[in-house]
């Protein structure tokens, strides 16, 4: 009888450690299909390439085979690659700061005690962020075009220059405008959750001992938002290395937008205009490398300062 206790008690127990797993089934399912299989077939394709023989021409003429790195040093040798990729570092280099910036400044002014129209301000500031980026590029698009720009028509009528936002020397900063628009407020209500978590006796607790709102702000709470400061810091970062939407949708208004502006625009042209899916497919794979380089390089730099002041 205790045998058969235990018996019916150990299957018990193991239902109950299984479970999770069964729970845990269709995410990791899910993460399987969309996530790891997508990257080996990248990789795979990313070693492979079409060789021709004779002519090209009939059954069995062009075959896949294996090609090891020679698409990746291909990529890496090609000047376009790299001149998008400064490209886009200096694109970074400009939006990465300013973005988190005002979306810090935005914040604070909205966390400071009595402040008036709180969430009708919070709302629009964040609501160019739920336009998609395609519609964004369109419509500052128009915006931009001196044939149909209001800006344009102002200066105009004030007898002052009309620049050509479009141009060379100007459409670099109308990209980082669209994305300066459209991603300051999320990252303005990430910071803001993070300073309504901050216990308010802290707050108290300093304006009792003399503290203005400012040395609240630079003494207390910038220092706690340093964890969401870094978490934004990344998901900007990455999104700066993806960037894809503005310049592609832009390219048809302006002669200033090569078709391989971006690393990724480059990707799509040898993926979709050239049939070229192996090239295509060792790019991507060198712009994933790179940013998840860059991502774990910043959070490692994050984290030894961090040690260094505990110690």
């Amino acid at each position: 009888m205790p045998v058969a206790v235990r018996t019916r008690s150990g299957g018990r127990r193991g239902r109950r450690t299984a479970v999770p797993y069964v729970f845990l089934t269709p995410a990791v399912a899910l993460f399987v299909l969309t996530f790891l299989l997508p990257i080996g077939y990248a990789v795979y394709l990313s070693l492979r390439k079409v060789q021709v023989s004779g002519l090209g021409l009939g059954r069995g003429s062009r075959t896949e085979v294996f090609a090891g790195l020679a698409n990746y040093r291909a990529a890496l040798a090609d000047p376009t690659l790299l001149t998008g990729a400064l490209r886009v570092f200096g694109y970074g280099a400009l939006l990465v700061p300013v973005m988190l910036g005002l979306a810090l400044l935005f914040a604070l002014l909205l966390d400071r005690p009595r402040v008036g129209l709180q969430r009708v301000s919070r709302v629009a500031i964040f609501l160019p962020y739920a336009v998609p980026a395609v519609i964004a590029s369109l419509l500052w698009g128009f915006l931009y075009l001196p044939a149909t720009s209001p800006l344009n028509d102002a200066l105009g009528w004030l007898g002052g220059p009309q620049p050509d936002l479009l141009g060379t020397g100007t459409v670099f900063y109308a990209v980082v405008n669209i994305a300066l628009w459209g991603g300051v407020g999320f990252n303005m209500i990430v910071l803001f959750t993070a300073l309504r978590a901050i216990p308010a006796e802290l707050y108290e607790s300093a304006r009792i001992d003399g503290c203005s709102e400012l040395q609240i702000a630079w003494r207390i709470k910038i220092p706690l938002l340093v964890p969401a400061l870094v978490m934004t810091t990344v998901f900007t970062m990455i999104a700066t290395l993806q960037v894809f939407s503005e310049p592609m949708t832009l390219r048809p208004l302006t002669n200033s937008i090569s078709s391989t502006w971006t690393p990724l625009m480059k990707i799509y042209r040898d993926a979709f205009a050239t049939d070229d899916r192996y090239a295509a497919a060792a790019t991507s794979v060198i712009v994933a490398l790179v940013t998840l380089v860059l991502s774990f390089g910043f959070l490692r730099l994050v984290q030894r300062r961090a040690f260094g002041q505990e110690r």
